[in-house]
């Protein structure tokens, strides 16, 4: 038995039977828990065998709630669904592996990075990783002169497409944003995913990009997998990137990769680990443009899951004490094409 917790569960279904699938293959049964605000309106709660009520995860008995169920279910696995809870969590992560439970999350200091538009894009542009050209919306109405436009404009700490727009003329720059915006150059051209797995020590095992066919409310509808070199080795700069970042906002230098116990959780180990994923136009004119990153399980991950990529098997393998699995085995051309379900209770 190997007891996984979703939070923010929410419409997650297919993640949750990616760890039911996951667990089968290595001869474990997965028993799900999930949590969200109204769980009976959650599909995802619905088809757990255990679901909970929580308050936000703003709310300042939040990881309390959790730590309170992990160490009394004994959770071995705690696995965030939302970008708003991964500072929070990534903080506690100490705590919640003092009661047995691996909180799937990187460092804080990876977190701040991709929570932060304008820092992701400042670090992966030190690090050599291609992104677009980019500025403060302030800056921009200041002196639009050096832009050609149409631009594009975003939330410095925006998610799930809330509050992007296209800027045609200058005169389209608002002086009310609710929020701290950005300019971006406007890139053209085919949207992808990449979908990658560090293991406990920070070496990606396994980068798995496929074509946003078609997307819905930011969040892939068809998709399909693609190997396709110039992105993998995208993926490995951006490891390499947010791992030193890590690991340098401590202090630490890079481990020995053939150093320990693979399998031995790490919660104090390098900057980034686990499934991320990362999104990036390939622009005809100026090649491949990273322009957003998500450190947890992404809307689209049971694609990269049905093409071979064993993210989900190879974290109940680290939590089961078994060397981690995720390799670049994997299928390409695998098209997944989403439809809306229903779950019924009553």
């Amino acid at each position: 038995m190997v007891r996984i917790l979703f939070t923010s569960a929410g419409r997650r279904v297919e993640l949750t039977r990616c760890f039911r699938r996951a667990a089968e293959k290595l001869g474990l049964r997965a028993e799900v828990h999930a949590c969200d605000l109204q769980p009976e309106l959650s599909a995802a709660c619905l088809e757990a065998e255990v679901a909970f009520a929580v308050p936000r995860c703003t709310a300042p008995d939040y990881v309390e709630r959790l730590l309170e169920h992990c160490a009394r279910e004994k959770i071995a696995l705690l696995v965030p669904t939302i970008d708003t809870e991964l500072d929070l969590l990534s903080r506690a992560r100490e705590r919640f592996a003092q009661v047995g439970t691996l909180v799937h999350v990187s460092a804080p200091e990876v977190i701040d990075v991709v929570r932060d538009k304008e820092r992701t894009i400042a670090v992966l542009a030190e690090a050599g990783v291609p992104v677009p050209r980019t500025a403060r919306i302030e800056d921009v109405r200041a002196d639009p002169s050096g832009w050609a436009f149409p631009l594009f404009a975003k939330p410095v700490g925006g998610s799930a497409s809330r509050g992007i727009g296209v800027l045609h003329a200058a005169a389209d720059i608002r002086e009310d944003y609710p929020e701290p915006m950005l300019v971006q150059e406007l890139l053209r051209g085919p949207e992808y995913t990449i979908n990658m797995y560090l293991d406990a020590r920070g070496r990606m095992r396994s980068a798995i990009p496929h074509l946003r066919i078609s997307t819905r409310a930011g969040e892939v509808e068809k998709g399909r997998t693609v190997r396709e070199p110039r992105m993998i080795a995208i993926a490995a700069d951006i490891a390499a990137a947010l791992n030193a970042r890590g690991l340098n906002a401590r202090g630490l230098n890079a481990r020995d990769p053939d150093a320990g116990d693979l399998a031995a959780p790490a919660p104090s180990g390098p900057g980034a680990e686990g499934v991320l994923c990362f999104q990036l136009i390939d622009d005809p004119d100026r090649g491949p443009r990273v322009f957003e990153i998500n450190a947890r399980f992404g809307g689209g991950y049971p694609l990269a899951d049905q093409a071979g990529g064993r993210f989900a098997e190879s974290l109940l393998a680290r939590v089961s004490g078994l060397p981690e699995c995720a390799s670049e085995h994997w299928r390409e051309g695998v098209t997944m094409v989403r439809y809306d379900s229903a779950v019924f209770r009553g």
